[in-house]
């Protein structure tokens, strides 16, 4: 038997015994170390996303060892550790094959719409699990997924050297896309968030200018752009506001990263004709798949990520409701981490 966190509603979680799950054909069973809690997470909890998979283990930011595997899965060490990419697309598709998972019309995400890793054993497709090296700590591999998806990002938006970048949001992932646009060679990097400490920790980690008052926004970034405005702006806090905001940061020409989660119905209002003329672009972007994981494992073990500010603030398994239900007064913790006593 396995302990489990199941959300039986929202705001609830209740911690249970249940069987550990047996790889199938073509699966991996994991024994989880740590899970990073992701703002989706919280959407889950507070009832604002994923209502009709409850009851539900969630978790998708996990870590752990190789515990077993089918027969026939070869290639994986039993005990070595490793991560898991949360998407589970069927593999064949056109979307499937253009790593564009998200789209495939069979896709399902572990901890979202399929039982997560809240527990101390998941079953996963074995095409799935990237080993990873023993010296990396657990509390460093954790990270993978949500650099993945900031690595997607930026793949999409085509970020390169010496571009101006606006991100608004110095959350845990804005804070990721601060290290991210760095190591790239982004400049200058414009944070702005509403809180003192998250825009102080962002400028700690990279940023080059952190904005904290919304009516200083605009014209601090016309004044370190030369009046143009950002070649690029991520919106990574899912505001309609902060989306029309981003709109007038960019410059002509320039591109909005959308990567922030909003309401199903929330819509943006684009100038047609300015977009057009002006050849501005909006791209999408969410989730991190496929050589997304491989790339942002890549960076964490060559340590081009300061992990420090996301792996102060640990919670065992039984502690996880205390967990979920105080991050919102820890603004100093970029990440809580959910570990499993061994």
């Amino acid at each position: 038997m396995m302990r489990a966190a199941i959300l039986v509603k929202p705001g609830r979680f209740e911690v249970e015994e249940r069987p550990i799950p047996q790889p199938g054909q073509g699966e991996v069973l994991i024994k989880i170390a740590q899970v990073g809690v992701c703002g989706t997470d919280l959407h889950i909890f507070n009832g604002h996303y994923a209502a009709d998979s409850l009851p539900l283990i969630p978790g998708h930011e996990f870590t752990g060892t190789i515990a077993a595997v089918a027969s026939g899965v070869t290639g994986f060490q039993l005990g070595g550790k490793a991560v898991v990419d949360m998407n589970v697309g069927c593999g064949h598709c056109f979307w499937c094959r253009r790593n564009e998972v998200l789209n495939c019309p069979d896709m399902r995400q572990m901890g979202i719409t399929m039982d997560g890793a809240f527990a101390e054993y998941i079953v996963v497709p074995a095409r799935l699990v990237i080993p990873a090296p023993d010296a990396i700590p657990f509390e460093v591999l954790v990270l993978t997924e949500p650099l993945a998806c900031v690595v997607r990002a930026a793949r999409k938006a085509r970020v390169t050297f010496g571009q101006s970048v606006v991100v608004i949001g110095a959350g845990p992932v804005g804070n990721l896309h601060v290290q991210l646009l760095r190591t790239i060679g982004a400049a200058p990097i414009i944070v702005a968030d509403l809180s003192e400490d998250r825009v102080a920790m962002a400028l700690e980690c990279g940023a080059d200018i952190g904005v904290t008052d919304p009516a200083q926004l605009h014209q601090t970034v016309m004044d370190a752009t030369e009046g143009r405005g950002a070649d690029i702006v991520i919106e990574s806090v899912g505001n309609p506001t902060l989306y029309k905001t981003a709109l007038r940061l960019m410059r002509k020409g320039g591109h909005l990263a959308a990567f922030g989660l909003t309401g199903v119905d929330e819509r943006l209002a684009l100038p047609i004709l300015e977009t057009i003329l002006h050849e501005n672009s909006v791209k999408g972007s969410v989730a991190g798949m496929g050589q997304d994981m491989h790339d942002a494992l890549t960076l964490l073990v060559h340590g081009r990520i300061r992990t420090k500010p996301f792996t102060r603030a640990t919670y065992p398994l039984t502690d996880i409701q205390a967990a979920f239900e105080t991050i919102s007064d820890r603004p100093k913790d970029l990440k809580t981490q959910i570990v499993m006593a061994t």
